[in-house]
């Protein structure tokens, strides 16, 4: 496994929140749902995204924007429109008034906003619900706004979600999940790809002769007990160089880079309830469930019990009595 294909294997999406808008200008919307990762994209007309110490963007339609959270951002049909309702973190919609327009102004199943839904703006947008949806790693590497123009995008993709959106057919949570993770998937690897575009030092160092090997080789392989001088035999050069070449193209050290990939292979092995810490801990490369516990709760300030309880009290909260994923709607 190449690095970017460990790193593009984290997104994935659990019951994310997804909704089609439709607007007539002006309008504005102020977001702060602090979402860790947000995908927007224009179905029909245009918008402007604006944060706060950054110059507006504009989307036009078919572009794709990925935003990373939780900061607020606005949405508006132009800069210079003041927001004139808030998505607050429980996805509920609130005029300036303070008045609660989150039902009222429901289209139905996943759609929101004017009436009879005639207008002239059409915005789709998927959300992720928590952090480790998306994987920590992955997060820290991205901007805090990308567009992908759709000239670039080239993806049926956009149309394939819109379309499940407007279905209630049997799965479909399941498959709008998969086709929001494949949307952003397709935006990150084309922009890691796009040279000048500021990719982290991790994805270009995989060119390099040395270094990319030695990620590879880690990545492929992360409950070997590998050591610097291990893993400087097995690419062929002094236990020297890869530790000063490593830690110049990837940004820190070998060792320090394989704890970070150990500890998101293990995070990502905890959602699964059925294997033990012990077993996770064989896999990821430590000498038993104590060692990962350390070095778990030095790395992500909770404990792999701690943080496995909290992945479980996240899906009974987003589960209703029915056992279905409950999806609130603006």
């Amino acid at each position: 496994m190449d690095t970017l294909s460990g790193l593009l294997e984290s997104p994935k999406a659990r019951g994310a929140f997804l909704l089609k808008s439709v607007f007539n200008p002006p309008w504005g919307l102020r977001i702060e749902d602090r979402a860790p990762l947000s995908v927007v994209t224009m179905l029909q007309g245009s918008a402007w995204v604006l944060r706060e110490g950054a110059a507006p963007v504009r989307m036009a339609a078919g572009d794709v924007a990925v935003l990373r959270g939780p900061e607020p951002y606005t949405l508006a049909d132009d800069p210079s429109t003041p927001p004139g309702i808030t998505v607050d973190p429980d996805q509920r919609c609130s005029t300036t008034d303070g008045e609660d327009v989150t039902e009222a102004m429901s289209l139905g199943v996943r759609t929101w906003g004017e009436p009879r839904r005639t207008g002239s703006t059409v915005m789709l947008s998927g959300t992720y619900q928590a952090p480790n949806e998306v994987g920590r790693r992955l997060l820290a590497s991205l901007p805090a706004l990308l567009v992908q123009p759709a000239s670039a995008a080239r993806t049926p993709l956009i149309g394939m979600l819109a379309a499940e959106m407007d279905n209630e057919d049997i799965c479909q949570e399941v498959v709008l999940d998969r086709l929001l993770d494949l949307l952003l998937i397709n935006v990150l690897r084309a922009w890691l790809m796009e040279p000048g575009t500021g990719a982290p030092l991790w994805f270009r160092a995989q060119s390099d002769p040395v270094v990319g090997r030695a990620l590879r080789l880690l990545h492929e392989r992360p409950g070997e007990s590998w050591t610097v001088a291990s893993l400087a035999a097995s690419v062929g050069v002094s236990r020297a160089a890869l530790a000063r070449n490593f830690t110049e193209l990837v940004g820190e050290p070998p060792m320090s880079y394989l704890t970070g990939w150990r500890l998101t292979l293990a995070a990502d092995l905890l959602r699964d309830l059925d294997m033990s810490v012990a077993k996770i801990a064989q896999q990821v490369g430590y000498s038993g469930p104590f060692a990962l516990s350390a070095a778990f709760k030095r790395e992500r300030g909770v404990s792999p019990q701690e943080f496995r309880r909290g992945e479980r009290s996240e899906e009974t909260m987003a589960t209703g009595s029915d056992g279905r994923t409950v999806v609130l709607r603006c």
